[in-house]
Parts: structure tokens; C-alpha cells; sequence
């Protein structure tokens, strides 16, 4: 039986290997992949994770086979065997073999992408999403999210407004950087259906932590449905709370900034809330979508994201806020 002193060690070792083993997986884990990007990477990781500790056990046994196994004096051809052989001839064979390796499945994540385009446009510090399908020249707005159909590789085109940002879920590829004035591109296809936490993944001011995406992969009839409901201007507000909250939103000159379609509300600065009561979180990964997040980031947004450019509405009653609330969270 293990003595106190050594148990303590083994629970803190057991402790350890838990939180190492949890970050192998979950929505924004690389290690953890829904797509074939992801899969790529994942595979290569650990190819060349085997490779790292073989060659680190087999540099690290001869020295501990030199210096402690046999420390007696070697013959000079033994030496030299041990020199050439474990630290030249074995290191570049190995490292070589993992260069060949990685060189082969680094072009993969070049393909192009066929049928759907999203274009992806990176702000401060929001997403703007515009999907456009086959054979249209008509964008789809959205915000803060991308969907993707499972099953087929869709192009991302990247750009950046004032600042360099990167796009990065790691679920389903690697990253890519969006860099003012240039238009970078991607593609991605994703293979398991579900949600999954995409984050900026450089550093663009401020408010750069709080500039997560939400990705989610869709099998192809749910996407196509989705998609088609997502190009319908907004529905019409059924409650008289939801109506007072619609004349509150363009008395307060909100569709200045953000459009709804089918609305005089036609701002292109900010997100398009078009759709906005369907997506899972609000300000770009900083909120979950509900009604009282709604509230308290129309209250004071820069309590939320500093450095945001919407301005507060806390001169509003709290009336007039919940109603404000109530349009918005119906916009689906």
C-alpha cells in the first residue's frame, strides 16, 4: 500500500493527466475534429508527436547508456558508431521521414472549395458572413456564425477591414489570416454535424478575446432549408410588444447602422439582424442569445466588449427596453 506522501503524488498525477486528457477535446479543440481539414491536422499532429518522442527517447537512451549503463571506456570504432550512427544517421533519417510526411498532407488544406461561397469579413470585433450560392450573385447576410452543408467543400473568402485578424475554427481546419486591403482564401469541409467555438486567432485590439465564432456543420437538406430561410426578409412582429419594439428600434435610428430586410432598416455598418433571434450567441461569441442578454447589452455594450462602436441606450425605460428586446429576440 502507498504511503501518504506517495499517494498525494499519484492523486496530483491523476489530477494533472485529467485536465491535460480534457483538452484533447471539445467545440474549439484541434485535437477534436468534425472536418476533413481537421482530420488532416489531427493526424498529422500525431504522427509527428511519435516522431518528436522516439527520437527524443532514442538521443536520450544513448546518453543514458554512455554515461551511466556502461561508463567504462568505449574502443574508437564503438564511439564513432554511437555518434555517427544515434546522433546524425538516426535524427535526419527520422526527421526527414516526418518532413516527407508533412510536405504530402500540407496541400490538402489549398483545395478549392466547389458550390458554396461564404465570404468572411472581419471587423471590430465582429464577423460580417455573406453566403452566396451557386450560380447567384445575390449575398446572404448574416453575422457571427457560418454554417456549412457536411459532405462537400465550400470556399471561405477572407477580408479584413482595418485590422489583421485571423479566422480560425478548429474543428474543422487550420487558420487563416485576413489582412486589410488583400483577399485571402480558404476551404472547408466539414464531416460530423453539430456546433462548434471558432475564435479570432490574432491579436486586433482591444476587444480581440471576445471575438469568437460560432461554427455549425449541417447535413445538406437541414443546410439547404436553413439557407433558404435565411435569404426571406424578417417576419413580421406578432405581439403588440413585439411591434412597440420594432417602432423603438427605427425611432431610435438603430437601421442606420443595421439592416433588416424587409424593413426600411438598411444600415450595412453593424451586424445584419435580420436573423438575428436564430443565431447562438450575441456580440460575436460574448453572449448566449436571450432575452436578458439582449437587454443588458443594449443597456451599456462596452460593459460587455471594450471598444465596441454601439453606442449605449440606458436612456431607454425599462419598458421600452424589454420591448426592444422582444423585437429582436423574434427576428429568427
Amino acid at each position: 500500500m502507498a504511503s501518504r506522501p506517495e499517494q498525494s503524488k499519484l492523486n496530483r498525477a491523476a489530477i494533472l493527466s485529467t485536465i491535460l486528457l480534457g483538452g484533447c477535446r471539445g467545440p474549439q479543440s484541434v485535437l477534436s475534429p468534425a472536418g476533413r481539414d481537421a482530420e488532416v491536422l489531427a493526424s498529422l499532429f500525431w504522427v509527428l508527436l511519435a516522431g518528436a518522442v522516439l527520437l527524443w527517447l532514442a538521443v536520450n537512451g544513448l546518453m543514458l547508456f554512455i554515461a551511466h549503463l556502461r561508463p567504462h571506456p568505449h574502443s574508437r570504432r564503438l564511439a564513432e558508431a554511437l555518434i555517427i550512427g544515434g546522433g546524425i544517421v538516426l535524427p535526419v533519417l527520422l526527421l526527414t521521414a516526418l518532413l516527407v510526411f508533412a510536405l504530402r498532407e500540407m496541400p490538402r488544406q489549398r483545395e478549392m472549395g466547389s458550390g458554396l461561397t461564404v465570404r468572411v469579413t472581419g471587423e471590430s470585433w465582429w464577423w460580417r458572413v455573406e453566403y452566396l450560392p451557386e450560380g447567384s450573385e445575390t449575398p446572404i447576410a448574416s453575422a457571427n456564425e457560418i454554417r456549412l452543408p457536411t459532405g462537400s467543400r465550400s470556399e471561405i473568402t477572407l477580408e479584413a477591414r482595418e485590422y489583421i485578424h485571423s479566422f480560425w475554427i478548429p474543428a474543422f481546419g487550420g487558420k487563416t489570416d485576413m489582412i486589410p486591403g488583400r483577399t485571402t482564401r480558404m476551404s472547408l469541409e466539414p464531416t460530423l454535424p453539430g456546433q462548434y467555438r471558432g475564435q479570432c486567432a490574432e491579436f486586433c485590439g482591444e476587444s480581440h478575446a471576445r471575438m469568437a465564432l460560432v461554427g455549425v456543420a449541417m447535413r445538406p437538406d437541414a443546410f439547404a432549408r436553413w439557407l433558404a430561410a435565411e435569404a426571406a426578409p424578417a417576419r413580421e412582429p406578432t405581439t403588440p410588444e413585439a411591434r412597440r419594439g420594432r417602432e423603438i428600434f427605427l425611432r431610435e435610428g438603430c437601421g442606420g447602422c443595421h439592416a433588416v430586410r424587409g424593413g426600411p432598416a438598411q444600415g450595412t455598418t453593424g451586424p445584419d439582424l435580420t436573423h438575428l433571434g436564430g443565431r447562438a450567441t450575441l456580440a460575436a461569441g460574448t453572449l448566449p442569445m436571450t432575452r436578458q442578454s439582449l437587454i443588458d447589452w443594449l443597456r451599456d455594450p462596452s460593459a460587455f466588449k471594450p471598444g465596441v462602436r454601439m453606442p449605449a441606450y440606458d436612456h431607454l425605460s425599462t419598458a421600452d427596453m424589454a420591448d426592444l428586446a422582444i423585437y429582436l429576440e423574434g427576428l429568427k
